[in-house]
């Protein structure tokens, strides 16, 4: 028992930590929001330490139904990152629209320790109790702003579509434990095994199964065709929600993606490789033109995020360790174009009112140069621009489908990668050549230019010094497989 708590100490920690800020709130006197933001920000920040200290040695729990590895190191790392700018993104936000209550930060840490369930879920049990204790904090803070009406309409649509979604994952984890036997991850990819090299057949009931939790999971992704809660989501939660949203919840639901499919149905792969490329295809073509048409920046990020779910998936869709390892270096590079367009995002006021139209950025460089800069350097990087980080995450994945011999969708990828520029290039035609709207409050806040500041540079630098996201990411795919 020392032991499995020893193993999931990261976890075990902030866990602790939410139910402790959960007291501190409902007994400390006055307003307690700052404070436990404060310290929230801070439990993730040693979360990550933990993470950061734990062995990437293969180690099971709990009867293996939790599982530690390399894999699960460098995703968990990705998501304490996305979880600890949200939680800072979020601190003036809350106040000046009054939602500083401290409910938020403590949901945020609910849903992280989620994250972090289902990206060590060695069972389809514990897989399942993750992604429900992610969800269900999701749910409420996605509908926080109770008094405004897009906000709370978000929360249901999530919640319904969401419910949805876990009914069919609970359904294909029926089928599959009805015709396996077992919900275990390494049980499962044992018989799968001996069947394959038995040269048997794999039942249709048992493929029928991973197909409906690929879908459930394909949700939680926000690929395409179940995408259709991610425009309206991201469009009507609170902005630093979107931020979270639109990183640590994503990186940990493609995590799980990967280790469910090139682990416990590696053998499966003929069967759900058609799965994953339709699914890809779809969304990386629906990414890039159903964003062309957009005027509200975050519905823009909402179909861009779809898009580059698509490219993500190549990196699965390969099926091998350089897909893998692609996948992982694609979510890291994200991660931080990502949140620093959102920390611009943030800093979109007007007479003391967010403004989330795309024309509200029109000659940015002028009244906000630095802001611009780093605004532009998000934009051409997205649009996979060289060298910047974009263009490397992207072609790690391509490379590893025409490796895997998958040429129409590395095709299809550089076609939609050309399409989607134009929306990418059209933000910032609009900051460097367009007359100045009306300007932006200041200031923006020391942290809020922090986040861009870092982020920018990292997305600027990354081929310069590379070496640390992409040595993470190759050990992180051999960890998988390794144990596949």
């Amino acid at each position: 028992m020392t032991y499995d708590l020893a193993t999931i100490a990261p976890e075990l920690f902030l866990l602790l930590s939410a139910i402790a800020l959960l007291m501190v709130g409902v007994f400390r006197q006055g307003n307690p929001t700052g404070v436990v933001l404060s310290l929230a920000a801070l439990a993730t920040v040693i979360t990550f330490a933990l993470v950061w200290t734990q062995p990437s040695a293969r180690e099971l729990a709990f009867g293996g139904l939790f599982v530690r590895d390399g894999f699960g190191n460098f995703m968990k790392g990705l998501i304490l990152v996305g979880s600890t700018v949200s939680l800072i993104m979020a601190w003036r936000f809350i106040e000046r629209e009054n939602m500083a209550r401290f409910e938020f930060p403590v949901l945020m840490l609910f849903a992280t320790v989620g994250m972090m369930m289902m990206v060590s879920a060695n069972d389809l049990i514990s897989l399942y109790i993750g992604l429900e204790l992610q969800s269900l904090s999701l749910y409420v803070i996605a509908a926080f702003r109770r008094d405004t009406l897009r906000s709370t309409e978000s929360g249901l649509k999530y919640f319904v579509l969401g419910a949805l979604s876990s009914g069919m994952l609970l359904y294909g984890s029926s089928l599959v434990y009805g015709f396996a036997g077992t919900t275990n991850f390494v049980t499962l990819a044992e018989i799968l095994q001996q069947a394959a090299q038995a040269g048997e057949v794999p039942s249709i009931g048992l493929i029928v199964g991973v197909v409906f939790i690929m879908a459930g999971l394909a949700f939680k992704v926000g690929g395409v065709p179940f995408h259709m809660w991610t425009p309206d989501v991201y469009e009507g939660a609170p902005t630093p929600v979107t931020a979270f949203f639109a990183s640590a919840p994503k990186i940990a639901a493609m995590a799980l993606f990967v280790r469910v499919l090139m682990g416990p149905f590696a053998d499966l792969v003929a069967q759900w490789q058609q799965v994953v490329v339709a699914i890809s295809l779809l969304s990386m073509v629906l990414g890039a033109l159903a964003a062309i048409s957009q005027t509200n920046i975050k519905r823009l990020m909402a179909y861009s995020s779809i898009g580059h779910v698509g490219y993500a998936l190549i990196g699965l869709a390969s099926g091998t360790e350089a897909g893998v390892r692609g996948l992982a270096i694609y979510l890291a590079i994200y991660l931080f174009m990502n949140l620093g367009t959102f920390a611009v995002i943030l800093c979109m006021r007007q007479k003391d009112r967010m403004v989330e139209n795309i024309d509200d950025l029109r000659g940015l460089s002028r009244t906000h140069p630095m802001m611009a800069l780093a605004m532009g350097i998000f934009m051409f990087s997205m649009a996979g621009i060289p060298p910047l980080a974009g263009f490397f995450s992207k072609l790690y994945v391509f490379l590893a489908a025409i490796e895997a011999e998958l040429y129409t969708l590395a095709v299809v990828g550089v076609l939609s990668s050309v399409i989607g520029a134009f929306y990418y290039l059209r933000i910032v035609k609009l900051m460097y050549f367009d007359e100045p709207a009306e300007s932006f409050d200041q200031p923006f806040g020391r942290e809020m230019s922090l986040i861009m500041g870092a982020s920018g540079v990292i997305t600027l630098l990354f081929f310069v010094f590379p070496s640390p996201i992409v040595a993470g990411a190759e050990a992180a795919a051999s960890s998988l497989l390794a144990a596949g």
